[in-house]
Formats: C-alpha cells, sequence, structure tokens
C-alpha cells in the first residue's frame, strides 16, 4: 500500500532581488512560453536512490543548503511587454515537497510514478519556483528522491551541477562552505555584466557573427526533401531514432587521440560530414548547443546558460579526417559567440527570412557528455576490443513527437552504460525513417571505421 502526504522546505533570510533576466534565461523562456501542452517535454527530470537511506528531515535540510546556495532555484520571472523579462529571487518562501510511503521493494516503482507526475505539467514561471521536489520513503528513511527543474531554473549542465552539489551536501558541506569553496556566478549578477558596456559589445558580435555566417551560408541543406508535400501538415509526427553503440564508446576517444582533437570534435565532424553526405550540399550548418561554462564560475553555476552556436563547416563532403581537424577551429570560433540576446537576434533572422536571405538553420546539435559537470565520467565505458562490439548496436524507435518549429534533423549524443547513445529527432517532410537509420548508422561507422583502421586496442 502507498500513501501520500504532502510537506513543504521553508526558505528564510535567502538572498533576494529582482532585475533583468539573463541571455540564458530570456531565451529558454521564451521557447517554453510558447509550446503550452508540449512544454513539459523541457522540463528536467531526474530520479536517484538515496544511499544510504536518510531521515526526511536529513534529506530537506539538505534540499535547504541547495536552495540557499543557488539563486535560480527560488526565482520567478514576470514578463514585462514584448520584450520585457524580469527575474525575482524570492528570499524567503515554501518550496512543495511530496513524499510517498511504500515498501522498500516496490520503492524504485513508486519513484518511477512520482517521476511521471511531477515531470509531467508545465511550471507557472510567474507563481512557482523552477524545482519540484518528491521522496520515497520506507520505513522512516527516504529511499528515492525525484528531483525535476523547469529549464528557466537550469539547464543539463546546471542539473549536472546540482546534482553533484547535492553530494557534497549530503557529506556534510552546508551553502557556505561550498560557495566560499567553489564561487557560482549567480544569475542576477551575469544579468549585471551583460548590461554592461562589455556585455553590450558581446552581444553585438555574436549577432554580427550569425547574421554574416546566415548571409553567406545555404539557403536549403537537403536537395532532395523525402516528402516536401508532408511540409504544410500540422498533424504530422516527427520520429524519434535512438542508435545504442557501444562500439562508438571506445572508437570516439580512439579516433580523437590519433587527429588531436577532442571527442567531442570528432562527434560534431562526423555528424557534419554525413549531413553534407545525406543532404548533397557540402556546405553544411548546425545550431549547437553550447554550455557557456568555460570559466569556474560559471561551471558552478545552477542556473540556465546554455544557448546555440552557429556552426557553419564549408566542404564537410569531401574528407572525413579532414573534416574533423577543421571542426575544432570552426567551433571554437562558432563557441566564442554563443551568449547574447536571443529576442533581439530572433527579430534580426526574421528580416533575413523575410527577404530570403537566410541559410537553412534548422539543423541542430546537442552534445549533452559534458565531463566537466554532467554524468559522463561516471558511466563505464566498454573494455571489449572494437572488433567485438560493432555488432552489439541496437537501433530502436522510442516514440513521435509534435511538428518542431524550425527543426528538419536534432541529433543529440547521450551517455549509457557501456555505450555511447545518438537519438535523432527529424521532420519526416525532409528526410524518411529509412534515410534517419541510414543517417545515424552513418555516423558510427565513420568513427568506427577510422578507428579501425588504427589497428584494434
Amino acid at each position: 500500500m502507498t500513501t501520500a502526504e504532502y510537506r513543504t522546505i521553508r526558505l528564510d533570510s535567502a538572498r533576494a532581488g529582482t532585475g533583468p533576466a539573463t541571455w540564458g534565461q530570456r531565451a529558454i523562456w521564451g521557447v517554453v512560453s510558447r509550446l503550452g501542452d508540449d512544454a513539459p517535454r523541457y522540463n528536467l527530470p531526474v530520479e536517484l536512490p538515496v544511499s544510504p537511506p536518510r531521515p526526511v528531515s536529513r534529506v530537506l535540510a539538505d534540499l535547504t543548503e541547495l536552495l540557499l546556495l543557488h539563486d535560480s532555484l527560488h526565482t520567478r520571472f514576470l514578463p514585462h511587454g514584448e520584450d520585457g523579462l524580469e527575474q525575482v529571487v524570492d528570499g524567503s518562501g515554501e518550496l512543495p515537497v511530496e513524499i510517498r510511503t511504500s515498501s522498500a521493494e516496490l520503492a524504485p516503482e513508486v519513484s518511477a510514478a512520482l517521476l511521471g507526475q511531477l515531470a509531467g505539467r508545465s511550471f507557472d514561471h510567474t507563481r512557482e519556483w523552477p524545482l519540484r521536489v518528491g521522496l520515497v520513503e520506507s520505513g522512516g528513511l527516504v529511499h528515492r528522491l525525484v528531483l525535476v527543474g523547469a529549464h528557466t531554473g537550469m539547464d543539463y549542465w546546471g542539473l549536472g551541477r546540482l546534482l553533484r552539489d547535492l553530494e557534497s551536501v549530503q557529506a556534510g558541506e552546508t551553502a557556505v562552505s561550498l560557495r566560499d569553496s567553489r564561487p557560482a556566478v549567480q544569475p542576477l549578477e551575469a544579468a549585471e555584466v551583460q548590461a554592461s558596456p562589455l556585455g553590450r559589445r558581446r552581444d553585438e558580435a555574436a549577432r554580427r557573427y550569425w547574421i554574416e555566417q546566415l548571409t553567406a551560408g545555404p539557403r536549403q541543406i537537403f536537395r532532395n526533401p523525402a516528402a516536401p508535400e508532408l511540409a504544410d501538415d500540422p498533424t504530422r509526427r516527427f520520429p524519434n531514432a535512438l542508435l545504442r553503440s557501444p562500439a562508438l564508446a571506445v572508437a570516439v576517444g580512439q579516433v580523437a587521440e590519433k587527429l588531436g582533437v577532442s571527442d567531442a570534435a570528432v562527434l560534431l565532424g562526423a555528424v557534419s560530414h554525413q549531413l553534407a553526405l545525406s543532404s548533397g550540399s557540402g556546405d553544411v550548418l548546425f545550431q549547437v548547443v553550447v554550455g557557456n561554462r568555460f570559466q569556474p564560475a560559471a561551471a558552478a553555476t545552477v542556473s540556465t546558460v546554455a544557448q546555440e552556436a552557429l556552426f557553419r563547416l564549408t566542404d564537410a563532403d569531401k574528407d572525413f579526417a579532414d573534416a574533423v581537424r577543421r571542426t575544432r577551429s570552426v567551433a571554437f570560433g562558432a563557441f566564442r559567440h554563443a551568449a547574447y540576446d536571443k529576442w533581439a537576434l530572433d527579430r534580426e533572422v526574421a528580416g533575413l527570412i523575410e527577404k530570403e536571405a537566410a541559410a537553412d538553420h534548422s539543423y541542430w546539435w546537442n552534445d549533452t557528455r559534458d565531463p566537466a559537470v554532467g554524468p559522463f565520467d561516471t558511466v563505464e565505458r566498454p573494455t571489449a576490443p572494437l572488433s567485438e562490439l560493432t555488432g552489439r548496436t541496437e537501433l530502436t524507435w522510442p516514440t513521435e513527437f509534435l511538428p518542431r518549429r524550425n527543426v528538419s534533423i536534432a541529433v543529440d549524443a547521450l551517455t549509457a552504460p557501456g555505450a555511447l547513445d545518438l537519438a535523432m529527432t527529424a521532420d519526416p517532410a525532409v528526410i524518411s525513417r529509412t534515410g534517419m537509420e541510414e543517417f545515424l548508422r552513418g555516423v558510427e561507422g565513420l568513427i568506427v571505421a577510422e578507428a579501425t583502421a588504427l589497428g584494434d586496442r
């Protein structure tokens, strides 16, 4: 039997203030506020064991320390007109906590159900703090913890930072000690820098870079779309494919070592080369999600800092190794311009689109395997030789999505136990399911073949 109880985490005397939203907050708020009933897919859910199990009071105290440490966790957003968004950091208030009581054996099942319920609702960003908490308790001790973050309060890397800080708090650290040892940029501080003359120059430079690349890039990347007649069908579904590859988890590192680049560059270069081969366009563009956590104080923040860089690779179809090598330098240039006022940029891009002068920028890449703040370094890689791993690849079709605005293809790199995952969502008007499978297996094949040429290690 499962019972439910509701408690609150009371926050008093925390940092408080109001000010303009940061560029990252504005960007993601603009996205989720347009999604309506589809907004929950942008929530960031996580469910994890509490080991060893701890009393409810101890878990709530740990979470209180996190609220005190990170302003973003007790922040609301108030829109003003068409171009204004204010962040309100509350110095006091209450965070609801839902507690389910069950047997220890059923705790994982109960926790999974609770995660689905908490993650399946949109956040009210004007009234609600961007965190939901659920606990599964058995015998007076919490066995499972459920956290759901609103994307306005944190990005994927912010969630990773939150989980690491939770581990530190559970080990005895406090908000004060963590703040002293690892100071983090708070969103109000970031907004102040962005509004300064230096921030305005960075914003202007980034938007100028985007416009230059969009003006020079190809107007259409896929030369022969799979079913262009579907483009105006609002009921079409976007298939989602998942390639789980143990071989990639090994081969990416081998190729990176040989070519003298990061494994992130290997993946982005491979995806770019494969897009060129699949589309017939040697000039390709990706909107690449960039964590923007290059400085220690930024890496320590739990907030929405990530934005998109516009990555454009010319002659991407010529040679795989060359494409990967050039990806490194091109990506550095693009990533320097991944922080900006997206609302202002969107207005400029809309002007280009109206003049039919904008390149096709409906292709997306998101490498979530950031070892600095994500879980990538905690995932065990395969130990078998590459030759034994190549036959273990699995391709599945987990779900379908409603049409997504300005998305032809979106590819994510994800971690998995003993494997590397590539998840792909695509517009069926642009590429068929068969084409999607060929694309994903093509990316895997490029990297594995390059690694195999090195000799199996």
